[in-house]
Parts: structure tokens; C-alpha cells; sequence
């Protein structure tokens, strides 16, 4: 049998998942007090079974995340090349200014930036225009953006001009033995003053990340596993209108990150946005209420009293000044329903066999 208590990842994911589809029913009822034995039948959610794989770090994975937290600590002085002209393929340390009609833009400058040329990263004209010049050098670039410009419509085919400073390049990297323990030591990690420590620092690092991921793989076979032992109803409509709701929303907010439509979003996984919106919205529905289900068998509701003392204690732990704060336009309800399905989930994780 499993006993794990999620880790804070796992947590907050688990928590974003519960404040955007939360309670409802046929009488938009707070989930709690829904008549849950209308819509779905238990199964022998007691003893569950899981196949999950062990979580593992392959030691290219810690070469390569060794590499990138080395990078950090390489400078001019220290690492870095100087000494000859920037070529295509080299990785450089640039700063740059952007500007349009002589003042600076948004976002159009930074210091530090790693940049591989050749890699397409930047505007058509940035990345040749950096190449022959030698480190210390400054180059200024008159270019435009592309028409369309996805990343920012607004800035579509719009004339630019970047001052940029070539820092050093970076040296070639491929195994440990090209590092050095004094710019290990250089990188800012805490307790890392060796390359025997910067490794030991990227495996931690990534066994710790790998055994979030396990829990959360745990997580979602054990709650897939429960559905699949209950026996589901007709789902309530006012639930299922209002997780198609926020589902919809959510995609929304997605595809204008990417700056494409919600419904090209939800072709990338082959299907048109209703029928994304359809073939999902079900599945928080069920879940909400085969929770609250077992929560009601099995005396896992969240009273009131305890209700303010988990938000005050979830508050202070993750910087909240008050629970005021903390509810910003949640409902103390969608907490309620949050607490409640750790709750559960304890108890499944006391009665799932994790093969």
C-alpha cells in the first residue's frame, strides 16, 4: 500500500485543476451538499491497483543538466572566449538594446542573453549580423520584424534597430572532463564549489523533479483507476455546462499565449474545439463527484472550523498575507472542495497496491 503526502507541486497543480471546475448541480448546489448516490455508485474503491513506472535519472540527463548550470558560472574572465571572432554555431553571451523610432520597447532588451547563432532564436538579420565580430565589440543592427509577426502582432514588418554587445563565447562543452572546478564554483549554486558537486547538485535536482512526476503519475492512475470502478449515472447539467465553461475559457487563455485561435489549439490534438470541449468536460464532472462520494462514505467532508484553519495555515505557507488574499475571486467553497480531495486521496493512497 502507498501513504504519500503530495509534494507542493502535485499540490498546486491539483489545486489550480480544483478552482477552475469546482461545485454545481441540477440546483447549482456547493459540491459538499450534492446527493452525490444520483449520479454515481462506488466501486471497491478500497482496493485499488496501479501499474506506474519507477521514476529514474539517466546519467545523460545529469551531463547535460551539469552543462547548462556550468554555463552560468562562465565568464570573460573566467571560461570564456575572447580571443577570436564570433563564427556561425558558436553559443555567445550578449546584451542587447531594441529600438523602434529611437526609444526603447518593450521587452526589446536584455543583458546576459545566450544566444547559439544559427539557431533561428532571434529576427531574421540578428544572428548573421553578429557574426566576425570579436567580443568586446559592440554592433549595431538595423532589421525589421517579419510580417506576420506571430509573437506580437503589433510589431508585424515594423523597422528596428539593436545595439548589441558581444560579451565572450562560450566554450564548446561535451562531457565533464571540459569542466573546470573554478567555474563550477562560479555558478551560484548553493554548496556547489567543485565539478563533483555540480553533479551531485544536477542529479539531486533531477531525482527530486522525477520523483514529483512519479507522485503525480501515482496521483492520476489511482483517480483513473477509481472512476473506472464507478458506476456513472446522467451526469448533472448545470456541472457539465459549466466545466465545458471553463474548459473553454481555458483554452482560450492558452491559445492567445501562443497568439493562434482556441480552435486551432484544439487541433493540435486532432479535434475541433467542440468536440474537444465534449469529450472533456465530462471527466472533471465525474471526478468531482466520485471524490465527494468517497468523501461522504467515508467521513472526509471539510467542516467549517476546519475549512479556516487549512486556508490560514495554506495561506501563511505560500505567501499569502490573509485568506482574503488568497481567495482572490475563488470561492471559499472551491477550497472547501480542494482541502476535501486531499483528503481523499490520502485515504485511496492508503488503499491502492502501486505496482
Amino acid at each position: 500500500m502507498l501513504r504519500r503526502r503530495l509534494r507542493r507541486g502535485a499540490a498546486a497543480a491539483l489545486l489550480a485543476a480544483m478552482l477552475l471546475v469546482s461545485c454545481g448541480s441540477e440546483k447549482d448546489l456547493p459540491l459538499a451538499q450534492i446527493d452525490t448516490e444520483r449520479y454515481v455508485t462506488l466501486g471497491d474503491y478500497q482496493n485499488l491497483s496501479v501499474t506506474v513506472e519507477k521514476p529514474k535519472v539517466e546519467d545523460a540527463e545529469v551531463v547535460q543538466t551539469m552543462l547548462n548550470l556550468y554555463r552560468r558560472g562562465i565568464s570573460a574572465e573566467l571560461g570564456g572566449i575572447t580571443d577570436r571572432a564570433v563564427a556561425r554555431g558558436d553559443t555567445v553571451n550578449i546584451d542587447y538594446v531594441g529600438k523602434m523610432n529611437g526609444e526603447p520597447f518593450e521587452n526589446g532588451s536584455a543583458s546576459g542573453t545566450q544566444l547559439t547563432i544559427g539557431s533561428g532564436s532571434f529576427i531574421d538579420g540578428f544572428e548573421d549580423g553578429l557574426v566576425g565580430a570579436m567580443p568586446g565589440e559592440t554592433v549595431e543592427l538595423d532589421l525589421a520584424f517579419p510580417d506576420p509577426y506571430l509573437n506580437n502582432p503589433d510589431l508585424s514588418g515594423q523597422a528596428v534597430a539593436f545595439t548589441v554587445t558581444v560579451n565572450f563565447i562560450l566554450p564548446p562543452l561535451e562531457s565533464e572532463a571540459d569542466l573546470l572546478d573554478e567555474v563550477a564554483a562560479a555558478a551560484g549554486l548553493e554548496e556547489v564549489s567543485t565539478v563533483q558537486e555540480l553533479r551531485q547538485y544536477a542529479y539531486d535536482s533531477l531525482n527530486r523533479n522525477a520523483q514529483i512526476q512519479y507522485e503525480s503519475n501515482v496521483q492520476n492512475a489511482m483517480i483513473q483507476e477509481l472512476l473506472a470502478q464507478c458506476d456513472f449515472k446522467k451526469l448533472p447539467e448545470n456541472m457539465l455546462e459549466r466545466s465545458r465553461k471553463t474548459l473553454t475559457e481555458n483554452l482560450e487563455q492558452a491559445a492567445a499565449q501562443l497568439g493562434i485561435s482556441a480552435e486551432d489549439f484544439a487541433n493540435f490534438n486532432g479535434m475541433s474545439l467542440s468536440d474537444f470541449v465534449e469529450t472533456y468536460a465530462p471527466d472533471s464532472v465525474k471526478q468531482n463527484l466520485a471524490m465527494q462520494a468517497v468523501a461522504n462514505r467515508e467521513g472526509l467532508n471539510v467542516n467549517d472550523e476546519e475549512l479556516q484553519t487549512r486556508m490560514e495555515d495554506y495561506a501563511a505557507k505560500n505567501g499569502y498575507a490573509s485568506v482574503d488574499e488568497l481567495l482572490n475571486g475563488a470561492s471559499r467553497e472551491d477550497y472547501r472542495n480542494y482541502f476535501m480531495t486531499l483528503k481523499v486521496l490520502d485515504f485511496l493512497a492508503d488503499h491502492t497496491k502501486v505496482n
